[in-house]
């Protein structure tokens, strides 16, 4: 068995934690633990209640917690998840026994027995946009292997070696799509596994349609262009 940590990554989520965190099969980890963006609503000391270690996020950016979260594991894996109260928290056990397998698991919102919390709508832009990142990450930079789907979805599983072989950027918010590329480019092995996504409980995404999708047609564009040694 190999060693596993498990990161929450919050930022102001008391409602989602209150919901997630009591749900959570805490047993049998190695360490874990939670970068907090400095949260004002209370997330931080709920989290401890429950003798998670919190670490203030150092670095803004969606990428700067991913990396705090890998220096921090001292592991071989690493499952990462939000505690929105969108999804199942049982699927963290799930990616645990994927990891035996996998370099990368991906909690899926899309495919066979996945739920999207925008497929009730008539308009889906979210959806539609991680749906076509999908296909073209696919044609330009897959090799063999599986085809990744959800190539926007936070929560997943990966080994520490090889987060680090990707050669991630620090900085900005564009780790998820990062991921997905470099797994392609390492012909690294990964599988997805299938969740059902509803909106959040309360508050806003950190992460606005546009001004993020900006910044992932900025990293594709670059790795196009002017590819990051692997």
């Amino acid at each position: 068995m190999h060693s596993t940590s498990l990161c929450f990554i919050v930022m102001n989520e008391l409602r989602g934690c209150q919901e997630d965190i009591p749900r959570i099969d805490l047993s049998g980890f190695d360490n874990i633990f939670a970068i907090d963006g400095n949260s004002t609503d209370g997330t931080a000391e709920y989290l401890a209640e429950f003798g998670i270690t919190v670490y203030r996020q150092r670095i803004p950016s969606l990428n700067a917690a991913y990396w705090q979260a890998v220096e921090t594991a001292n592991s071989d894996n690493l499952i990462v998840f939000f505690p929105k109260g969108t999804i199942d928290p049982d699927i963290i056990q799930t990616l645990r026994c994927k990891l035996e397998e996998y370099e990368v698991v991906v909690a899926s919102r899309f495919g066979e027995r996945a739920v999207n919390e925008e497929d009730q709508r008539f308009l889906r832009p979210r959806k539609w946009g991680v749906q076509a990142l999908s296909v073209f990450t696919s044609l330009i930079w897959r090799r063999e292997g599986l085809r990744m789907k959800d190539v926007l979805h936070g929560v997943k599983g990966f080994s520490i070696d090889a987060f680090r072989r990707m050669k991630i950027s620090q900085r900005g918010v564009t780790i998820d799509l990062e991921m997905n590329v470099r797994a392609y480019r390492l012909n690294l092995s990964r599988c997805e596994v299938p969740v059902s996504e509803k909106p959040r409980m309360s508050g806003k995404t950190h992460f606005p349609i546009w001004p993020t999708g900006r910044r992932l047609a900025a990293f594709l564009v670059r790795e196009l262009i002017s590819p990051q040694p692997l």
